[in-house]
């Protein structure tokens, strides 16, 4: 009898996320002020448009304030860097997302290295990365965090085993190869980091039981790539043409679903896999934020 694929939904773990979040605000008074997280972007259709529309609906289903910031038409790095000003600035915002990657000429690290640790919610500035590292995280990629919680709901080995990263991106790749690698109470993994210049990708990851995909890749993860029985946490996104789909495309992953089907022990699917868990992680940290910025007395410096 062959291998049957697990299907690693989201769904549960966002479920058991949100009621988390839920606990939280229930410690709220009639006089504190909402959780506002604000959201930063060009207003340009991308992949990332269907997950900031998650994050609107997840926020209104939470009590969560959410705040849309699109840059006007034609804006350019200066923009962006006074709207990210002004939100760092304003008391009434707890959590500040800035949507990326963001096109040539905008310097999506000079932005976000404006904001103050406490609202960067996605943890990818270089303060929050620098605390990262040194093991006093604040706030941590919320993607990242989204592939663990997968993988810890669902019972992936971890403790001591080979583990793969594909990818090495500093808002990505690299912050969840740092915290698979995290000692107890962390996941405590042994890892292996792995790109697009990796020479002989299978060989490289033959060995791992577990594959955390982020290289934006469609199809990559096939298997004649991937080891026989392992599994994988699909967190790549990329859009390709579908005809048949409204606006003549759909997001897909890294890995190749139909090549994986009774050949890997577990799946992730795109969409439905990190992705809602990636805006509940993001609610999470919005209301630790808040929490943390009402415990300080305000939200300017």
């Amino acid at each position: 009898m062959g291998i049957v694929t697990q299907r690693l939904d989201g769904a549960p773990v966002t479920a058991a996320l949100d009621e988390g979040t839920r606990a939280a605000l229930r410690t709220r008074s009639p006089t504190d002020p909402l959780p506002t997280l604000a959201s930063v972007h060009r207003g340009v259709d991308s992949p990332f448009q269907f997950y900031r529309r998650r994050q609107l609906k997840a926020a209104e289903a939470l009590g969560i304030r959410f705040q849309d910031e699109p840059l006007p038409p034609g804006a350019g790095p200066r923009e962006l860097v006074e709207r990210v000003r002004r939100l760092d600035a304003d008391p009434s915002v707890h959590a500040v997302l800035v949507e990326h990657p963001l096109p040539d000429p905008f310097d999506f690290g000079a932005a976000i290295a404006l904001l103050r640790p406490e609202k960067d919610v996605d943890g990818v500035s270089p303060a929050n990365l620098g605390r990262l590292l040194a093991g006093r995280p604040m706030h941590v990629p919320a993607v990242a965090l989204a592939a663990i919680d997968i993988a810890r709901h669902y019972g992936l080995p971890f403790e001591g085993e080979p583990v793969a990263v594909i990818g090495r991106s500093e808002t990505v790749g690299l912050p969840l190869a740092i915290l698979l690698a995290a000692r107890p109470p962390g996941p405590n993994a042994t890892v292996t980091i792995a790109h697009s210049r990796t020479h002989d990708l299978r060989q490289t990851i033959a060995n791992t039981r577990t594959i955390f995909s982020c290289a934006g890749k469609p199809g990559l993860l096939t298997r004649e790539v991937v080891p026989e029985g392992a599994a994988v946490v699909d967190v790549g996104i990329s859009s390709v043409p579908d005809p048949s789909r409204p606006g003549g495309s759909r997001s897909v992953g890294d890995a190749n679903p139909e090549s994986l089907e009774g050949w890997a022990s577990a799946l992730t699917p795109v969409p439905g896999g990190v992705g809602p868990v990636t805006v509940a992680e993001l609610m999470r940290g919005t209301v630790r934020a808040w929490e943390r910025l009402r415990t300080e007395g305000g939200g300017s410096r």
